[in-house]
């Protein structure tokens, strides 16, 4: 989908961001994103990866088996969720499109198990009906068009409040348009998103799970139990923001 790309200046914390991950700044807020969303992100689809070793992996790219075994999935899907948050960063402030989308499902699912099945595109659009939470979703061969009509209606040039990022998010993840990764490539939107709008950008830590999935649920009827979700964990990453002394607005 064209577009212009949104061409207000970086905020603080992308350009913190971008400077802190060009020169392989350890110990900042790059460092400590990448392993809160990853972790986290990843914990609540199931991943049996502990933080430690989460960050053993970012940080040394080696693994802490001693818990006892480790899926290879969890480690391969982790690895690749930090290249899929350097990409977020990277294209930050372009308009969201189709290809956006899929670029971050690709990295996010490249040489898993998953990509082993004939059935399962990697990159690409689902061509096996699926359902969320026993919910279902947007049939595969219609998924283009809702997706397509989503950014339409998302207007992906334009700069967003959090209620309008957050809405965007609901109805994409109603779509589910990927086979699988669907709740990590969205949250991994959003926060590309909020880098691009300069709104503080938040994670939802597996404590807040039953919260952000009921949120997701009742979005129709009750918006504001998601938001205020939503808003918790963002009053969480401020305390970030205040420690590394980086500047935001709201």
């Amino acid at each position: 989908m064209p577009g212009v790309a949104v061409t207000t200046p970086e905020s603080p914390l992308l350009a913190r961001l971008r400077a802190e991950k060009a020169d392989r700044i350890k110990g900042g807020i790059y460092h400590r994103l990448q392993i809160d969303l990853t972790y986290s992100s990843n914990r609540i689809e199931g991943s049996l990866l502990s933080e430690d070793q989460t960050r053993l992996i970012f940080e040394t790219r080696t693994l802490d088996a001693s818990e006892g075994s480790v899926r290879v999935d969890d480690v391969v899907e982790t690895s690749n969720h930090f290249r899929a948050i350097d990409a977020v960063i990277d294209h930050a402030g372009e308009p969201l499109t189709e290809d956006a989308l899929k670029r971050l499902h690709g990295i996010l699912k490249v040489a898993t198990g998953d990509a082993a099945k004939e059935w399962f595109a990697v990159g690409d659009y689902k061509r096996v009906p699926n359902e969320v939470s026993g919910m279902p979703t947007t049939r595969p061969e219609e998924v283009p068009e809702a997706i397509g009509a989503l950014l339409a209606h998302y207007r992906p040039a334009e700069r967003h409040a959090l209620e309008e990022i957050i809405d965007m998010h609901v109805r994409f993840e109603r779509i589910h348009p990927f086979q699988d990764g669907n709740g990590r490539v969205g949250r991994l939107i959003m926060l590309g998103e909020c880098l691009a709008s300069d709104v503080v950008p938040f994670v939802i830590t597996d404590d807040m799970k039953g919260f952000y999935y009921r949120g997701l649920r009742e979005w129709d009827s009750q918006p504001g139990f998601l938001l205020e979700t939503c808003r918790a964990a963002q009053d969480r990453f401020k305390q970030h923001l205040d420690y590394f002394r980086i500047p935001y607005t709201g």
